[in-house]
């Protein structure tokens, strides 16, 4: 099974970019992709042909702007809303939380964290503070699920590979980072930003995973333009049963 997790960015030529987008994933082999900053319920109609099945919360504006796209029947989804605290900000508006669906066997965590605007991931930030609360929702998620299932926690989770409150939430919750000791950063580098860290990651429990980076280059867009389809770069998972798992059904 492939899975790919994209930050789809909400700003820009936000309509050419989905577009072009749900061209690339329609002619893809991807199972599974799980998006973040989709923000209106009329954008999934961009993304969607090619997957029979989706997930995502909200009639007009997506809770959370996730959504989730399977060429495999989803059987069971929500959306659980992160509680909202630390500095008042923009980010509020979008509602975001974590979007848990089950395909087949597999259960799959889509989600997206607060940012850090402090660029500061040192463990009495202010902003790390939020992102550790809104992990241990994630966690408690995961503490519901059968041990014996597969798991992929998967998305942006605006915390760099290695740091403090990632580590922590991996190890309590029995997940393995796909792209462990990959230094790449995840983001486009900028002039303003040249060294981001790698914000976006596919978590396992119960299988095994490849994972390596796509969408890095510019494509066409609408009108003969060529653009970047966004500031992140996606993260592609390939993902079997582990070798001391049970058979599962994907």
């Amino acid at each position: 099974m492939r899975l790919l997790t994209f930050n789809a960015l909400f700003t820009g030529d936000v309509r050419p970019r989905l577009r072009a987008l749900g061209h690339v994933l329609r002619e893809s082999d991807v199972d599974i992709v799980c998006l973040q900053e989709v923000m209106y319920r009329a954008h999934v109609r961009l993304l969607r042909q090619g997957f029979a099945h989706m997930a995502y919360a909200g009639s007009v504006v997506l809770k959370g702007g996730l959504v989730l796209l399977s060429r495999r029947p989803v059987t069971r989804w929500r959306f659980v809303r992160f509680p909202l605290a630390g500095p008042l900000r923009p980010e509020f508006l979008m509602r975001k939380g974590a979007l848990i669906a089950e395909i087949g066997d597999l259960v799959v965590v889509n989600t997206h964290l607060s940012a850090n605007r402090d660029d500061d991931w040192s463990p009495g930030n202010r902003y790390t503070v939020v992102e550790r609360a809104e992990l241990d929702v994630v966690a408690r998620l995961l503490a519901d699920v059968d041990l014996e299932r597969p798991v992929v926690v998967t998305g942006d989770l605006n915390l760099p590979r290695g740091s403090a409150a990632l580590e922590e939430f991996r190890v309590r919750a029995g997940l393995t980072d796909a792209m462990a000791g990959d230094a790449r950063p995840t983001c486009r580098p900028t002039p303003q930003w040249p060294h981001p860290p790698a914000f976006d990651h596919v978590l396992t429990r119960g299988v095994t995973a490849r994972a390596d980076l796509i969408l890095q280059d510019r494509m066409a867009l609408a009108g003969g333009r060529s653009g970047y389809l966004s500031d992140h770069y996606g993260v592609l998972a390939e993902i079997r049963p582990g070798s001391d798992s049970k058979p599962w059904n994907p």
